[in-house]
């Protein structure tokens, strides 16, 4: 349970808040050099080309928020923050707002009618804040200063109530959409809208509010790369890493290594019984049984219903006895059919006279070689496991096979 809290935060954490939090050392404990003034340019200009690159349009948005909200106060506002600044008040208020809605769209292009739509709003968003600071900034102050709680629980901040209860809104959506599914555009939004907040409140002026700013841009530069790079080498359903993940970490190896395929038996028919849905379901089950296999092994989806496991430094000999737990763990591990009128969450009171739902297993053939002086490239490796399946399930299924003999020779 503690390792799982662990590992969760730790999620919630990753690369961009490390980015952020020595970024923070960094404006604390080092001189500024002048150079950093060409830091916001650097960083836009790289967030257009992958943004261009990747078609994040997304991201396109959220670093014009972060722009306009920077370039606006530095212009109408000064290098200090102005708690009786209408224009500061009312970019405290909009960037968490533009924040959750970037957030929660969808990707639906630039140059699209949506994505024109989405570039209207957020130009007139920056218009209307310069108009109406400017013609009645009076009106505008006294709505962006209400004040429901009392002034003295936020005399630290130079943000206004109607702001700060917006950063705090966004901050629990963001961390809700996190904890319910964690993944690297979400978290790049997160600490993203940390390092705008850090950029308002600071207490020094000169570049800092700018040098966060471009940090929370950074921040969701990093996001879209590595958002890109888990779409390329992770499995999107099952979370395990994808066959590409596993033909470069065996490129990586020296040595002895032992590769298993593994296979779900009769999915197939079981899809057909049952729907995709169920049969998604039974694909995470497995991948998560087989995530625990022990003996050094990790698993990786290597395509539909088959799955490798990669022993490095390991003969076939020393992982039979793991594959064989990890093959009764699968066989054991019943799971609940999922009714179209079974409740997603377990209710207060549930009715005795419903039928229990149904259980159902299903098992899986391995198939297990290693790497020789007869077959040293991974693909003939690959080649003999594959084997070894083929014999697993014609000997019944649910069986462990281990390769044996020499790669056949192939005559023109």
């Amino acid at each position: 349970m503690v390792q799982t809290i662990l590992k969760k935060l730790a999620s919630l954490v990753g690369l961009e808040g490390a980015l952020l939090v020595a970024m923070i050392v960094y404006v604390g404990t080092a001189a500024i050099p002048d150079s950093v003034r060409f830091f916001p340019y650097a960083v836009f200009t790289v967030g257009l080309l992958v943004s261009w690159r990747f078609r994040r349009s997304r991201l396109l948005f959220g670093l014009l928020v972060l722009a306009f909200a920077d370039r606006g106060i530095l212009l109408y506002v000064g290098d200090v923050p102005d708690p009786f600044s209408a224009v500061f008040q009312a970019v405290a208020f909009l960037v968490p707002i533009n924040i959750a809605g970037i957030t929660l769209m969808a990707e639906r292009g630039t140059f699209t009618p949506v994505g024109q739509a989405r570039l209207a709003a957020v130009l007139l968003q920056a218009s209307a804040v310069i108009l109406l600071a400017s013609w009645i900034p009076g009106w505008v102050n006294g709505g962006l200063h209400l004040s429901p709680l009392p002034d003295s629980w936020f005399v630290w901040s130079p943000i206004a109530q109607p702001a700060l209860l917006m950063f705090a809104a966004t901050f629990g959506l963001l961390i809700v959409r996190l904890v319910l599914r964690s993944n690297a555009t979400g978290r790049g939004f997160l600490w993203g809208l940390i390092a705008s907040f850090l950029a308002l409140n600071t207490l020094r002026g000169g570049p800092v509010p700018t040098i966060y700013f471009s940090t929370a841009g950074l921040i969701l530069i990093m996001s879209v790369i590595e958002a890109s790079y888990f779409m390329a080498y992770r499995d999107g359903l099952t979370g395990l890493p994808a066959r590409r993940a596993l033909n470069e970490d065996i490129l990586r190896l020296n040595g002895q290594y032992t590769i298993a395929m593994v296979d779900v038996d009769r999915f197939k028919n079981f899809n057909d019984l049952y729907g995709h849905e169920v049969g998604d379901q039974v694909l995470r089950k497995v991948a998560s049984q087989l995530e625990s296999v022990g003996g050094g092994g990790k698993a990786y989806r290597y395509g539909g219903e088959e799955f490798a496991l990669l022993f490095p430094g390991r003969d076939p000999g020393e992982v039979m006895s793991h594959l064989e737990r990890v093959r009764i763990s699968i066989e054991d591990a019943k799971f609940a059919l999922r009714g179209k009128d079974r409740p997603k969450e377990r209710p207060e009171n549930p009715n005795s006279n419903r039928k229990p739902p149904k259980k159902v297993s299903v098992t899986v053939s391995i198939g297990a070689a290693g790497r020789s002086d007869h077959r040293s490239a991974p693909s003939e490796v690959i080649s003999f496991a594959d084997r070894a399946l083929y014999q697993a399930k014609k000997a019944g299924r649910n069986k462990v096979k281990m390769a044996n003999g020499r790669p056949r020779q192939h005559t023109a």
